[in-house]
């Protein structure tokens, strides 16, 4: 687990279209002194960020090391409460990406309609508030606590998504597929809304079976490596600087 992974995570969201402007951001724990975290710079678009943009920071928004550049106020303060909370807890992201940000009006978690989407069985919370952009160190906690002590995707009501995870590939392919399980079930609830079709579920005993096949920390990961090996050949490694 590395800065530069951490990098090549954020330039693929970037690729699937999620970067928007100076919003969002992703953290990663340092594994040295591990009461501290990098964090990437406000203002630098996701497509461009390299490993000396990233800035390394403690709990206290104090900058340790890294690039000298402004960090976003809202992120630290989401990052470095889920970090305090969860040990467990290495990476984290929330980036404004259009189906998560959609789907995050109706407050509700999403529906175990196939598959993917029994990759967040009992693995999702909601956020169910909404307080404008954080800059209050009491917001962060509350998104910590209701993310709670276990589970690693979240939320959040009026604002987006946010996912976890003990890797870096975990922590984005979670985002990637939630965005995209959040896509689903808009789709869905179009489809429904004239009366004529009818949703049907994974019944729970199938969702949690399917979940340890699709969503453990292991497969997450897994499912990320072809997705960095295709930006690294892309990308012939320019974002390792």
């Amino acid at each position: 687990m590395s800065t530069a992974t951490m990098v090549a995570a954020t330039k693929w969201l970037a690729h699937l279209g999620f970067a928007d402007g100076g919003s969002g951001h992703i953290s990663l724990r340092d594994p040295v002194h591990s009461d501290t975290f990098w964090i990437n710079p406000y203002g630098v678009h996701f497509a461009l960020l390299t490993v000396s943009d990233m800035v390394h920071v403690d709990k206290d928004g104090n900058r340790l090391g890294g690039a000298d550049k402004p960090i976003n106020t809202a992120g630290f303060i989401i990052h470095s409460a889920l970090h305090q909370r969860r040990p467990d807890v290495h990476a984290a992201y929330h980036v404004h990406s259009p189906y998560g940000r959609a789907w995050s009006n109706f407050g509700k978690c999403i529906d175990m309609l196939n598959q993917d989407s029994c990759m967040f069985y009992n693995d999702l919370a909601v956020y169910a508030n909404f307080g404008g952009v954080i800059i209050a160190k009491e917001e962060g906690t509350k998104l910590a606590d209701a993310l709670g002590s276990t589970k690693k995707n979240l939320i959040m009501q009026n604002h987006g998504l946010l996912t976890c995870g003990a890797r870096i590939g975990e922590a984005a392919r979670f985002f990637i597929a939630l965005e995209r399980a959040c896509q689903t079930q808009l789709l869905t609830e179009s489809a429904v809304a004239g009366g004529r079709l009818e949703k049907t579920f994974v019944a729970d005993v199938e969702a949690e079976y399917t979940k340890q096949g699709t969503g453990t920390p292991k497969v997450m990961y897994w499912q990320f490596q072809p997705e960095y090996q295709l930006l690294l050949k892309q990308s012939k490694g320019d974002f390792l600087v």
